[in-house]
């Protein structure tokens, strides 16, 4: 099977399934000399680790990473970078009872219609729980951008019907890290906490919008036509799990405007080429231009819930119901936020070494 593989020269393969032995990451192509340590992928795993709170699943995972290779003396040699997490806290008996019943809103039915044969427990491949290996490659390609000062920046914007105020880029980061919803709105991310335990206590889930900005990216990343920045990004962000919607800068809202409504004029500060608004989000022409690139992703409600759904039965061929039993987040988007941020610096990174501004093979 194909497809598990993320960028072009800085390039992160992930393996592993949610109840299988372990979930991990292969990155290749980053350059020698990067100073990396298992405490910089360890900060970016715990802010996706499950059964922190009320409003994630209750599985216990302790996350611990362990580096395989490609680190010599604290520093990348240059060679693939593997990194496992091993899987403690697995109970597939809820998943037996349903294995014949594909879960509405899941994978179930497409995976078995394609492969015939596939692992079931806990959604296997197809889980949630694979952005492991999303955010290990993520890390790494956000202690690249460090070098060069870019930072990548996410949080949550809405859930359900409430939304966030528009927060200042600077302190997102701080804001949102002082909620369980990872909003950095905090009267709007209490309301989003009411919310989700509330949707929860009747056996349901919800949805929302995360938003992820990236600030000190240079002008001059992605190509022309079929590698643009915009559309390589919402590739990474669509390759996410529930993820049904990507916009990048003004987004959708662009139908309801006139030209000069959107485009993004040009002024220089201190000899540097800017724009007075960015409703393009970073990118123009499918190349970035500078200014802070900004991408949100629309997530869908967890699928597994509690209420009764109708189904059909693989092994009888007739139409019966299903009631979901198991561990499941009543809304993703707090823990999308590290996974969102990981899969962009992985492109970041991977456009930074493909158009010349890091050396591929060591860091000058």
């Amino acid at each position: 099977m194909g497809g598990n593989t993320l960028g072009k020269i800085f390039q992160v393969t992930t393996f592993g399934s949610s109840h299988g032995r372990a979930i991990g990451a292969v990155v290749d192509g980053c350059p020698a000399g990067l100073s990396l340590g298992v405490e910089d992928i360890q900060r970016e795993l715990d802010k996706r680790r499950p059964g922190t709170s009320a409003i994630t699943t209750p599985r216990r995972e302790k996350d611990k990473v362990e580096i395989l290779s490609g680190i010599f003396q604290g520093k990348t040699d240059g060679t693939p970078i593997a990194a496992i997490v091993y899987n403690e806290d697995v109970d597939s008996s809820a998943y037996e009872a349903i294995k014949y019943k594909p879960r509405p809103g899941h994978g179930d039915y497409t995976w078995r219609a394609k492969f015939g044969h596939y692992d079931y427990r806990g959604g296997g491949r197809g889980s949630g729980r694979i952005t492991i290996g999303h955010v290990i490659g993520g890390a790494i390609a956000k202690k690249l951008l460090e070098t060069f000062n870019i930072k990548v920046i996410g949080h949550v914007t809405q859930i359900g019907n409430i939304k966030a105020r528009r927060i200042d880029p600077k302190h997102i980061e701080e804001y949102s890290l002082n909620n369980l919803v990872r909003c950095a709105d905090k009267k709007a991310a209490e309301k989003m906490e009411k919310l989700i335990l509330d949707t929860k206590k009747k056996g349901d889930s919800v949805g929302g919008i995360v938003e992820v900005i990236v600030l000190g990216a240079p002008a001059g990343l992605g190509e022309p036509v079929f590698s643009k920045l915009d559309a390589d990004i919402a590739y990474a962000l669509m390759g996410i799990g529930s993820v049904k919607g990507v916009e990048i800068g003004l987004g959708f809202k662009v139908a309801e405007c006139n030209a000069s409504e959107v485009n993004d004029e040009y002024y220089i500060e201190e000899g540097e080429i800017k724009t007075i608004t960015n409703n393009s989000g970073g990118i123009i022409g499918g190349i970035s231009n500078g200014m802070p690139i900004v991408a949100r992703i629309a997530v869908k409600p967890t699928p597994s819930i509690s209420l009764p759904q109708k189904t059909i039965n693989f092994k009888t061929m007739k139409e019966t119901t299903i009631q979901i039993k198991g561990r499941h987040d009543p809304c993703i988007c707090p823990r999308i936020v590290p996974v969102a941020e990981a899969s962009i610096a992985i492109i970041i990174a991977d456009h930074l070494i493909r158009a010349g501004f890091i050396h591929p093979c060591r860091i000058k």
